[in-house]
């Protein structure tokens, strides 16, 4: 966080605000290990870490890497009566790629699989080169931006927790066992939790910032006619 005492409360500049209470802080510079916390709430507003760049980077392509494996490998195996079949998620999507039920497919698809990959994407992309310490890429404020905007929608958690529901109704009927894409699942909770303790968004948005990309909207000129 930057050490200026000045700031302008028409644009923002110079100031954070909480995003839990909306509470106004002036931005000061933090030593690696300082956490600055909200004066009203508490809520975490910014905390340093040593190699926290190059650890997200790790972290995301890690869910890179279980989420292609989630979409390909086994899911379950389900056996009744000595009969049994195992599938994947990209046998399903096939299975109803004909039918009235393709677009609850591919919505279901983007919010597990298409929007987790892409935020880790955007994640790599802003963060490479400012873990190197050389200039972010063009439009990088904009990746983390809309990196920051999917994050919500990323849903992989529910996907996991709505499964285990399932199966256990299901349990009863027939044999079921899990396949490594079920667990490869489970590996990415803990991989998002791991990323959620070491993502600092405002050492981030100064390390763009700092590199000399603008992070902030330009407001609109308006020309008055005379």
């Amino acid at each position: 966080m930057k050490n200026e005492q000045s700031y302008d409360l028409a644009t923002g500049r110079g100031l954070v605000a909480c995003p839990n209470c909306d509470a106004l802080h002036v931005e000061e510079d933090l030593e690696l290990g300082e956490t600055a916390r909200c004066i009203r709430c508490g809520t975490v507003l910014a905390k340093p870490r040593e190699g926290a760049f190059a650890q997200l980077i790790a972290l995301s392509f890690t869910s890179m890497v279980l989420l292609v494996g989630a979409v390909f490998f086994p899911f379950l195996q389900v056996s009744a009566m000595g009969f049994g079949n195992a599938s994947s998620l990209f046998d399903v999507a096939l299975a109803f790629a004909d039918g009235v039920l393709l677009p609850l497919v591919i919505a279901v698809l983007a919010m597990i699989i298409g929007l987790p990959i892409t935020r880790a994407f955007l994640l790599v992309y802003v963060l490479a080169p400012l873990a190197k310490g050389r200039a972010p890429y063009r439009h990088a404020a904009r990746a983390f931006r809309w990196s920051e905007v999917m994050r919500p929608w990323s849903m992989a958690e529910i996907f996991v927790i709505g499964t285990a529901v399932a199966l256990v109704k299901v349990a009863g009927l027939a044999s079921v066992h899990l396949g490594p894409a079920f667990w490869a699942f489970c590996a990415l909770i803990f991989v998002n939790i791991a990323s959620k303790a070491f993502m600092c968004q405002t050492c981030i948005w100064d390390a763009i910032e700092d590199a000399g990309q603008a992070t902030e909207f330009e407001p609109k000129q308006t020309r008055v006619k005379v």
